[in-house]
């Protein structure tokens, strides 16, 4: 059974009924597969598991404390992009020495803080970067373990904002620049190069992007040899595409097949970075209309999950599956396809209460007459959904909750006005008078 599924036209997330956890805790709300999230990361363990990989779930992609500690309960590692991360990562019980610091702006405090919990390494983004590391781990007495990023200048095909492994990119070193890096890390006593690391983009669905980075990643790794660097890990990144529309992405197995066999010539273990392939599809957000208007030839549907609940399709204007939580007789549930023309819908443009002309989160969206109250599913937001939400608006934050079997915990509980105005009051003025 789909972790997410209608039976009798009711939305159920395992064997709980949707509409249930919206009346008990309320909407805009996030809700996640206890199932979904380990069968992904299981999945992916399964596919690499020739090269006994270490699979590093990316925490920013969804960054739930709840949701760390289970995957790391099954044997994730995680890829962390700041301190803020690295210590949630901690709190969760994950293992630091299991835990890559990437990201392209480490100050000091941070490159410290992970040295002192003995991350796995770093993956070093430049020149400067580098000779930071250095000279923080030469203070501390230490020698840091590092990964070069390296663009292998492949095109992953997919939305500009998330394409990462190009020439041109803020991220990482091209191939003839990294060369050159590398010979330099000879001359910096407080580094340890120890790995490669390629990170392509995100929402990739081809294998083609990833067969071709892949091989321009072994032909480096042996010319890193060759300077005399201790190369063990070979860091693919990740960006495993899901399908926010239908069969658009690839199975896991499929990109196995294609970074398998090349790894393996190099005798390095391999690290993957997975974020949106485990929870993107392990979480929904269920809103509830407000209004509906008419203007002009538009229909608005007017609910109370906004832009900032849910960025993506305002940010990538990208594109989430929208149903009703209970479907009226007559309607499948669900549609084959959530952009058809369907025989007792009209299209409408699904919109949050925000004071923006981009708070939106569908746009011309086949979907029957819905009233007042009546809840509605944004599906694939488990991941860059609640952790790049905002309070834009004075909005509090939604509450988050998993769900096994026929059981429904909260793991994060709605924020409150005060939780909004808390580091503020302390500093207001005495009123007058």
């Amino acid at each position: 059974m789909e972790p997410f599924h209608y039976q009798d036209h009711q939305l159920y997330c395992e064997s709980v009924p949707v509409a249930r956890l919206a009346e008990t805790y309320g909407t805009p709300l996030y809700i996640y597969s206890r199932a979904a999230l380990l069968e992904q990361l299981q999945a992916i363990q399964h596919a690499f598991a020739a090269l006994k990989p270490l699979v590093c779930f990316s925490v920013k992609a969804n960054s739930n404390l709840s949701l760390l500690q289970l995957l790391a309960e099954h044997g994730s590692a995680f890829d962390v992009v700041s301190s803020g991360e690295l210590h949630r990562v901690q709190t969760a019980g994950g293992d630091p020495g299991k835990t890559v610091f990437a990201g392209v702006g480490k100050t000091d405090a941070e490159i410290k803080a992970a040295i002192e919990a003995g991350v796995l390494m770093f993956n070093v983004e430049s020149e400067a970067e580098l000779e930071a590391i250095n000279q923080v781990a030469l203070s501390m007495g230490r020698v840091a373990p590092i990964a070069l990023r390296v663009n292998p200048d492949v095109d992953p095909k997919t939305h500009r904002y998330i394409s990462t492994g190009k020439k041109q990119s803020k991220f990482g070193m091209d191939i003839e620049r990294a060369e050159r890096v590398a010979r330099h890390v000879q001359a910096l006593p407080g580094l340890e190069m120890i790995g490669l690391h390629m990170h392509i983009g995100s929402q990739i669905t081809t294998v083609e992007p990833y067969a071709g980075a892949v091989a321009k990643g072994v032909d480096l790794i042996s010319r890193f040899r060759a300077q005399g660097h201790p190369i063990a890990w070979f860091n693919m990144g990740g960006g495993f595409g899901i399908a926010y529309r239908g069969p658009e992405a690839k199975a896991i197995s499929d990109f196995a097949k294609v970074i398998v066999p090349q790894v393996e010539s190099t005798g390095c273990r391999l690290v993957l970075e997975p974020g949106r392939v485990i929870a993107g599809n392990s979480g929904l957000l269920v809103s509830r209309v407000i209004f509906t208007k008419t203007s002009g030839e538009k229909t608005f549907l007017i609910q109370d999950a906004a832009m900032n609940d849910l960025i993506r399709p305002a940010l990538y204007e990208s594109f989430h599956k929208v149903w009703p939580v209970s479907v009226p007789a007559g309607l499948p549930a669900p549609p084959a396809d959530f952009e058809a023309e369907i025989p007792g819908t009209a299209p409408c443009d699904v919109v949050g209460p925000v004071c923006e002309s981009g708070d939106f989160l569908a746009k011309d969206r086949p979907l029957p007459p819905l009233h007042r109250g009546d809840l509605l599913a944004i599906f694939s937001a488990g991941a860059y959904g609640m952790v790049m939400a905002s309070n834009y608006n004075t909005r509090p934050r939604a509450a988050e909750i998993l769900v096994e079997g026929d059981q429904a915990r909260v793991v994060r509980r709605r924020e409150t006005l005060d939780d909004l105005l808390g580091p503020e009051q302390e500093f207001l003025k005495p009123h007058a008078g």
